[in-house]
């Protein structure tokens, strides 16, 4: 096995371009964090032709919504939340310039082709693992909607953050192209 590929966000063109289903990745940098509810006030937003609360060109969000931080924690357990509820709002926030997304389970094939379309990247993060991924969040503040409490969107700093490349930006998906690589 080859040694994890690190990345920096915001996530270029070039980077999303060297990713292969896959690749083990190590993400530094900021990513945000949302689940149903703030996707919806999303959609909400681009449906009335109006400005998100944060930008997310080049940016990578993950569906998680972390439970409370213990004292001297910056977050709380923080995993991967199942994405194909986010199925619905993901086109139109890849037209708004998302660039990734992380979380566990496979996409519908029309979430697929909108990856391949707008050269995104979608990210697998290990189920079961809350607490060993928030060891690699770094800091975590309310990036909008606080009133959703763990639904909110949070601006999180991650440092050596674990990921899969599962859906490369060729349409190419692990979740597929595994099973047929093993099927008898």
């Amino acid at each position: 096995m080859s040694a994890p590929i690190i990345i920096s966000t915001p996530l270029s063109e070039s980077d999303i371009a060297s990713l292969r289903i896959g690749d083990s990745v190590l993400l530094q940098g900021t990513i945000y964090a949302a689940r149903d509810a703030a996707h919806k006030r999303f959609m909400n937003l681009l449906q009335a032709r109006r400005e998100l609360p944060i930008d997310l060109r080049g940016q990578i969000i993950y569906y998680t919504g972390p439970a409370p931080a213990r004292p001297g924690e910056v977050i709380g357990p923080a995993g991967p939340t199942t994405s194909y509820r986010m199925d619905p709002y993901t086109v139109p926030l890849l037209q708004a310039g998302l660039k990734g997304m992380i979380g566990k389970g496979p996409r519908g094939k029309s979430i697929i082709k909108a990856i391949e379309k707008y050269s995104a990247v979608y990210f697998a993060a290990t189920g079961g693992t809350a607490v060993l991924l928030s060891r690699q969040i770094k800091k975590a503040e309310i990036g909008a909607y606080e009133d959703l409490g763990p639904e909110a969107v949070l601006r999180l700093e991650v440092e050596d953050f674990p990921v899969i490349v599962a859906i490369d930006c060729r349409g190419r998906d692990l979740y597929r192209e595994g099973v047929e690589k093993y099927r008898i």
